[in-house]
């Protein structure tokens, strides 16, 4: 199948939760060949866990991320190309008074630039990406 779409940390982690979404589960695992996690994602799943004592909770997110994560999703570059478009969007919003964490930035621009869909439970934190498309797979749930 083709990526058709690039998961944000919010989505990522959820699933390790202590409550993990149930319809985003499913969701996840119907469209799990059609998605892909950014490096700047990677880097914040790992360097979560790795803030955390050891113990039985960094072991389980240890292992969800090795096992499950890696396993399940292609990790795509924060590359040159990216970073053009990155640059271009920071210049754009800094000329509007707006500004995005940098963070943030990097993971919309993997998105633009592999022509794929974001997927986010924080929409309103790429809204000012121009052209980025962005959907959020727990919002139904969370309207209950």
């Amino acid at each position: 199948m083709t990526l058709l779409y690039l998961l944000d940390t919010s989505i990522v982690s959820n699933p390790a939760s202590r409550t993990p979404d149930t319809q985003l589960l499913e969701r996840l695992d119907a469209d799990a060949s059609a998605c892909a996690i950014g490096a700047p994602v990677w880097h914040e799943l790992t360097f979560g866990c790795r803030r955390l004592p050891r113990g039985q909770r960094r072991a389980a997110l240890e292992d969800y991320l090795e096992n499950v994560v890696r396993r399940s999703f292609p990790i795509l570059p924060y590359d040159e190309v990216a970073a053009g478009w990155h640059s271009d969007e920071r210049a754009r919003l800094e000329a509007l008074g707006k500004s995005a964490p940098f963070v943030d930035g990097q993971i919309a621009a993997i998105a633009q630039v592999n022509e794929l869909v974001l997927v986010t439970a924080n929409i309103k934190d790429f809204s000012r990406f121009r052209g980025l498309k962005v959907e959020n797979w727990l919002r139904r749930s969370r309207r209950r």
